[in-house]
């Protein structure tokens, strides 16, 4: 092998190696601009997707949705704060909280109950997990209540 043919071999590789570089410090470029698009839309597209998977399953996503537990100093206070809109009209309604204890499983029995005596045409019923209580009382709970 003769020195051009040597040098010229070298060339090519290096040339090739070049554009390997280029190419991989693109791709690595595209990567990082696809993560930070994806990290500054992410609420955006977690918002459609929630909406897609509850069209498609019609079942709901958890998390989604929050409750918020407010004080307020007062009767009169509490009432400001809780009149909403409905079917265009401002409400001041006159509602009693209940808070009903029970096992997870037995949630929608519990719920399907509700919706069949219920007057309002859609009651709010709202269900959290306990993460932790009285260990005695939980086994009064399992005592209690039976299984499905």
């Amino acid at each position: 092998m003769t020195f051009a043919a040597t040098t010229r071999m070298l060339l090519q590789w290096c040339h090739k190696e070049a554009l390997s570089h280029s190419a991989l410090r693109s791709v690595l470029f595209m990567s990082l601009m696809l993560l930070v698009l994806s990290v500054s839309l992410y609420p955006g597209l977690w918002s459609i997707g929630v909406r897609l998977h509850s069209a498609l399953t019609g079942s709901y996503v958890p998390g989604h949705h929050s409750v918020l537990l407010l004080n307020s100093p007062n009767e009169q206070a509490a009432k400001d704060i809780g009149r909403y809109y409905w079917k265009g009209e401002i409400q001041d309604a006159s509602e009693i909280l209940m808070l009903v204890k029970t096992k997870t499983s037995r949630i929608q029995q519990v719920t399907d109950y509700v919706r069949s005596v219920h007057p309002y045409a859609n009651p709010e019923v709202l269900s959290f997990p306990v993460e932790d209580g009285s260990l005695a009382y939980m086994k009064w709970m399992d005592e209690a209540i039976p299984d499905d």
